[in-house]
């Protein structure tokens, strides 16, 4: 049986198909250089397991205080050795990206100081944390101020915006490296390093941490290579590697990594404290599929890119662009487009792929969001899925894959749902 007839069974037809391998003949440069970056990370990877000398000893499931874990511990090494930090906090008690951002920011800010995001508004979920829609125990409600300096229209840093915001109480300094569900660039790790030197060069001593969510192993450097205090992530995104069902890091100086894990568990507990209840071998699998499985994720990101960008859609970023992140947003301009690419991304899913993915109210967002998601860990977006708030321009922005093949037969999908609905045609 060939190719296209096992894709036919799946919903697909032919004129998407060869739309889609047409687009694919011009990548093939692009996939090579993708491949490359994942054997370097690959190597990284495996070069800290093996300095740390895990063995199937540290895969032992611990319960209660867990104290003495010495696999948690060692996990942490890996993690600290592979970002090149001082200390890093690895744990299934951190329960999502948003919670590992709210607890770093919680650990290390006090009453009286001055946070500043110097990229614009931060994601959705964060902002109830620090404080700019109210919520009860956010950063404002115990007294710590917010400011934030907007990208210039190009999505460029405002550097003399930036300066003016950063004043003597300002104590930290949060840097979002993906776009979130803005239609703005996301940022490298280059660029990232030129902010931090700047705000640093204005304030020395100032900490800077970096939510790293999406960005993990998309380059061979990390922000922590480039002087950020703290790197913020989810383990059910890139780090993760599709296994872990849970879980959250903070990688950065001994100082703030201290004071996060005295904030997750109790002052004078720390990181002495929090059992793994054997989830430990995910953990460490998944760290170690991690670089593979983003290099499938990206992959997809720039089919979807020169797939729908070569129809006239917007897309961020562009078909050509260098890639920051896992990220694909495309605008499609009404909410009618929006369910129907999330109705393919649904149908190619291997878990509820029958579901029909529907606009509705979801917790920390002001707007009604579209999710399609059929995924083996509840909500992971390092697996096939695409989301966004119904709002003008109307953008869906599509993450993940396990595999690059189950991540092309999503996007092909997503296409084929568009024209069946009369959205979108093609000759």
């Amino acid at each position: 049986m060939e190719l296209f007839q096992m894709y036919e069974q799946l919903g697909l037809r032919r004129a998407v198909w060869e739309r889609g391998e047409a687009v694919l003949a011009d990548l093939a440069q692009r996939f090579r250089g993708i491949d490359q970056t994942a054997e370097y990370n690959q190597a990284k990877v495996l070069a800290a397991m093996q300095k740390n000398r895990i063995g199937a000893n540290h895969f032992a499931a611990t319960t209660g205080y867990g104290y003495d874990d010495d696999g948690r511990e060692r996990l942490e090494r890996v993690y600290a050795d592979v970002f090149h930090t001082e200390a890093a906090l690895v744990r299934p008690q951190i329960t999502c990206g948003t919670h590992a951002l709210s607890v770093a920011l919680s650990a290390n800010l006090l009453p009286g100081d001055e946070l500043l995001s110097p990229v614009g508004a931060p994601y959705d979920t964060l902002q109830e944390v620090i404080g700019i829609r109210p919520s009860p125990c956010s950063l404002a409600e115990y007294g710590v101020r917010y400011r934030q300096a907007d990208l210039k229209p190009d999505g460029s840093f405002d550097y003399d915006a930036i300066r003016a915001a950063i004043g003597p109480k300002t104590r930290l300094i949060t840097i979002q490296r993906s776009k979130g569900y803005a239609t703005r660039p996301s940022f490298s790790v280059g660029q990232i390093g030129e902010l931090i030197a700047f705000c640093k060069s204005v304030k020395p001593g100032v900490t800077v941490m970096v939510d790293n969510c999406y960005g993990e192993f998309v380059e061979t450097i990390e922000p922590s290579d480039v002087g950020a205090d703290m790197v913020v992530g989810s383990l059910i995104k890139n780090p993760g590697g599709g296994l872990a069902p849970i879980g959250g890091y903070i990688c950065g100086t001994r100082s703030c990594v201290d004071r996060c894990a005295y904030r997750l568990s109790a002052p004078g507990l720390g990181q002495e404290v929090g059992a793994n209840l054997g989830i430990l071998p995910a953990f460490y699998q998944g760290f170690f599929l991690s670089p593979t499985v983003v290099a499938g994720a990206l992959k997809g990101a720039i089919f979807a890119a020169n797939l729908y960008e070569g129809l006239g859609f917007r897309c961020i970023p562009g078909a050509a662009a260098p890639r920051s992140d896992i990220i694909q947003a495309v605008e499609l301009g009404s909410e009618a487009a929006m369910c129907a690419f999330c109705e393919g991304i649904q149908a190619a899913a291997p878990v509820d792929s029958f579901a029909t993915p529907v606009p509705g109210d979801m917790p920390g967002y002001d707007s009604q969001v579209i999710m399609a998601a059929g995924a083996f860990v509840q909500g992971s977006s390092i697996e096939l899925s695409a989301d966004g708030p119904i709002r003008p321009p109307y953008a869906v922005y599509f993450q993940g894959g396990l595999t690059w093949h189950h991540a092309k037969l999503g996007i092909l999908l997503s296409l084929q749902k568009m024209v069946d609905k009369g959205l979108c045609s093609f000759s």
